[in-house]
């Protein structure tokens, strides 16, 4: 693994603590088909207690001249989230429990930035697309 791997790793590590420290159910990582992939996939079981499967985006960046992690979400971005969001649902979802999650479909975006000292600093921004 190069180290621009290990970086969005080790950010995808990070948000998926954040998530489980919040109460979220992590489903799937790293879901691949054709169109592309799905960083993160949980279950928000504290949205409204209505477990809305919740697609997460994360962008990972070491601090300094790089562009903000959570300024990385285009509408070119955003569309083909939606869209891979729809076939994981009907590949993961639907065939399992056949019928739609009851709090619904969110895309989620988890910017992680690294410091060059300290602990990585987490935003998470909740249905950005």
């Amino acid at each position: 693994m190069n180290r621009r791997g290990a970086l969005g790793r080790f950010g995808e590590d990070v948000a998926v603590r954040r998530l489980r420290d919040t109460g979220m159910t992590v489903l799937d990582r790293n879901w691949r088909c054709r169109a592309g992939e799905i960083d993160i996939v949980a279950q928000d079981r504290t949205a409204d207690g209505g477990g809305a499967v919740v697609i997460c985006e994360v962008k990972t960046r070491r601090g300094g001249g790089f562009q903000h992690p959570m300024a990385a979400l285009t509408p070119v971005k955003a569309d083909r989230l939606r869209r891979l969001a729809h076939w994981w649902l009907s590949e993961r979802w639907l065939t399992v429990f056949e019928q739609p999650p009851p709090g619904g479909l969110r895309i989620d975006l988890i910017g992680v930035l690294l410091p060059p000292r300290g602990a990585p600093v987490v935003e998470h921004a909740r249905g950005v697309a």
